[in-house]
């Protein structure tokens, strides 16, 4: 039988992707802004790792990132691998693929992405990873169309032991794969990723949330023993109930050994609302980004900025902790990891 490993975040990386953002997609409006803050993320990424950038023209990425500091395509290794392939949007982290070792050899799995159950255009975005194979993206690396299946990075972690962590709102959700039920997406997922345990969150969401409670906005897998989380202390705040709810199903989830996991709280981000129509905002410390050497981390421009920041030096003491402007990426209710998938080195340590 072949034996597969999700690995977990922190396995070492080949590269970073992105898909960047253009005149095209929902970002039109505010696209001179959202692209500061890509080139800030491609900016880090490239100063420690190689960095796949999905664009529709590169010459303009190109001028993007020369006019925000990014100053010659020879500065770091070889610079960003640009790859022109037609997008719909720019979350690389649900259109992206997602990696297994497979008997020791890296395939990256391409599941269906149907816009978080239909509710935004995906048809080009599903495309993407299939394509970028075409282009020689992926050399060594195998490939297994998974597309009767719906799934996105954002909606599982992984402790790379055979641990996955998700949620009940969005895995059991309409439009995804609605015909299955808890206990046959369950056996999907183990059978997909080697996995022997799946821990559903049932309780936590986030106000603005499109994607029906990804995992990477609440609870995240900082070691094999560790979980950060969003905790909400204010009783007045409208996601009081929730989150305490999920801190409280976190405390009964226990390792493999017995023990309970060491729990991280992150604090809930000062309240952030949309300046056009006053809706709040989804932003979360949980939607940080691990790389081998640093944790590139978001940030809003709020009080709380260093509270987190603070908290979660505490779990990755050996990474440099990396603030990233997040604040205009939440306009389009996502973060910093949902906009970056990473794809790890083709030896499985």
């Amino acid at each position: 039988m072949d034996t597969i490993t999700l690995p977990a975040e922190w396995h070492p990386q080949q590269c970073i992707q992105l898909t960047w953002p253009h005149a095209g997609s929902d970002w039109d409006y505010l696209l001179e802004e959202v692209e500061q803050c890509f080139a800030a993320i491609a900016r880090e990424v490239l100063n420690r790792e190689k960095l796949i950038i999905v664009c529709q023209n590169r010459e303009h990425v190109k001028k993007v990132l020369k006019q925000n500091g990014y100053c010659h395509e020879n500065q770091i290794a070889s610079g960003p691998l640009f790859y022109e392939i037609i997008s719909n949007d720019t979350w690389a982290r649900d259109h992206g693929g997602i990696t297994v070792f497979q008997n020791g050899k890296p395939l990256i799995y391409d599941f269906c992405f149907n816009g978080w159950g239909m509710k935004f255009p995906a048809n080009r975005d599903n495309q993407i990873t299939r394509e970028l194979f075409r282009q020689g993206a992926f050399e060594g690396y195998g490939y297994s169309n998974m597309k009767f299946f719906t799934l996105e990075g954002g909606s599982i972690e992984s402790n790379g032991r055979g641990t996955i962590l998700t949620t009940e709102n969005c895995l059991l959700s309409a439009n995804r794969n609605d015909s299955l039920s808890k206990n046959e997406i369950e056996g999907c997922l183990k059978k997909f990723f080697g996995a022997e345990r799946i821990l559903w969150l049932k309780n936590g969401h986030l106000a603005g949330d499109d994607t029906d409670s990804h995992v990477d906005t609440l609870a995240r897998f900082c070691n094999e023993h560790t979980i950060a989380y969003v905790k909400c202390s204010n009783t007045d705040d409208e996601h009081f109930e929730a989150l305490q709810k999920m801190e409280k199903e976190l405390e009964t989830f226990s390792q493999t050994n017995g023990e309970p996991y060491k729990l991280v709280p992150l604090p809930l981000p000062t309240p952030v609302f949309d300046p056009d129509d006053g809706h709040r905002l989804p932003a979360t410390y949980a939607n940080f980004l691990i790389m081998d050497n640093a944790v590139l981390f978001p940030v809003y421009n709020v009080e709380t900025d260093n509270e987190a920041l603070e908290s979660i030096s505490t779990v990755f003491s050996g990474r440099e902790i990396v603030p990233v402007d997040c604040s205009v990426l939440i306009r389009q209710h996502g973060s910093l990891h949902c906009v970056a998938m990473q794809y790890p080195q083709m030896k499985l340590t």
